[in-house]
């Protein structure tokens, strides 16, 4: 990536104080994310149903909703609770819930009633969990990506379970359509597959439609094939309001220019660390291990800003080993670096807190209220000591 160091340094007076490896977070880049994202929408923020599995912070949840982005997208009863907490109108927390998940669920949105809660199903086994709650239910679809929902193919059983959640006297919110298995294919490629899929798409809609039942919403396309789903036409004036669900747009990573290289995204998260050693010529060390810079993505974990050219090696749990060009200066002990994760929503997951940084100062220190997860254990379990 070619990055302006310029553009993310902080100044000295308060690097000084900052304790390494931590989580930096530009709002003037996540400004301009959600720019980009909502001209792709045309404008329009109801077409938008962004997924906060990403950025975890309050403050960004909030500035989606003074955008008009009204409806959210969820990974977490944790996630589920801040999206409550912050007064979001419409929160879908998108997984197919069983056992003590699904009751916290209905818990949560019993507390906070202006705020309208929905999961997804893909089994009638699962649909018992929900009867008499406000919770409304999507059906997931799998568009072939093979991590949950009914295969798209299974029209029919996708049918009766849409009819079963109306005759138990749930909400039936819609479908959803995760379709990030496509991420592989350069953009053309990617778009005539993704298109195909919405055409079986719509004849599904077709069939649950031909048996009296209104599909009110269709949430598809993660990043990588949102730009897909705008682009196809049957979606624009169809009989459901479509939204596509893109989360990691808003702080972007290292895939960007891989993922959507047409779009102008910047990198606003940021994780800065010290240089911790110099252990053999031409390598330095930071305090960048995996529990900084995610590494479920790969090698290397980051990108060091101001230096395309320098490679990481594998990280252990704190350090990150990186090799510096021959005849290249290396930086000193104790200089500070800038890595642009390569998968940024796991390594957001990895801090307690955000430093907010604007013109170089360190403005805010956020928590990171939705990482991690609630309490395991909910309900009426009495332990024994």
């Amino acid at each position: 990536m070619n990055l302006s160091l310029a553009d993310y340094r902080i100044v000295d007076a308060d690097l000084v104080n900052i304790m390494t490896p931590a989580l930096a977070i530009y709002p003037k880049f996540v400004e301009h994310n959600i720019q980009v994202t909502l001209a792709e929408c045309g404008n329009d923020p109801n077409r938008w149903r962004p997924h906060i599995k990403t950025n975890k912070l309050p403050s960004t949840m909030r500035r989606f909703m003074q955008h008009g982005v009204k409806q959210f997208k969820a990974a977490t009863t944790l996630e589920l609770l801040t999206l409550c907490q912050i007064g979001a109108p419409d929160a879908n927390l998108a997984y197919s819930l069983v056992g003590a998940n699904a009751r916290r669920t209905c818990d949560i949105a019993a507390q906070f009633p202006n705020t309208r809660v929905s999961a997804t199903i893909e089994h009638p086994s699962q649909l018992k969990a929900w009867v008499g709650s406000k919770v409304a239910l999507y059906v997931d679809v799998n568009p072939g990506m093979n991590r949950s929902g009914l295969p798209q193919a299974r029209v029919g059983d996708i049918v009766a379970l849409t009819q079963a959640i109306i005759a138990a006297g749930v909400e039936f919110a819609g479908i959803h359509y995760y379709d990030g298995h496509l991420s592989h294919l350069a953009m053309p490629e990617r778009t005539i597959a993704a298109h195909q899929n919405y055409d079986g798409l719509m004849t599904l809609i077709a069939a649950i439609n031909g048996v009296g039942i209104r599909v009110p919403e269709v949430v598809t396309s993660g990043t990588p094939a949102y730009p897909c789903a705008l682009t196809y036409a049957p979606f624009r004036g169809a009989n459901f309001v479509h939204r596509v669900s893109p989360g990691t747009v808003i702080y972007a990573d290292m895939s960007f220019p891989n993922i959507l290289p047409q779009l102008d995204y910047k990198p606003a998260a940021v994780v800065i660390a010290h240089v911790a050693s110099q252990p053999a010529p031409n390598r330095v060390t930071a305090y960048a291990g995996h529990k900084a810079l995610s590494a479920d993505a790969g090698i290397p974990t980051g990108e060091v800003i101001g230096h395309a050219d320098w490679s990481p090696k594998g990280p252990s749990e704190e350090h990150l080993p990186i090799d510096v060009p021959a005849g290249s200066p290396l930086p000193e002990i104790g200089e500070v670096l800038y890595f642009v994760p390569r998968h940024v929503c796991p390594t957001v997951n990895n801090f307690d807190h955000a430093l907010i940084i604007e013109e170089g100062h360190i403005v805010a220190v956020e928590d990171i209220a939705a990482r991690g997860r609630e309490n395991p254990v909910w309900g009426n379990l009495k332990l024994k000591m």
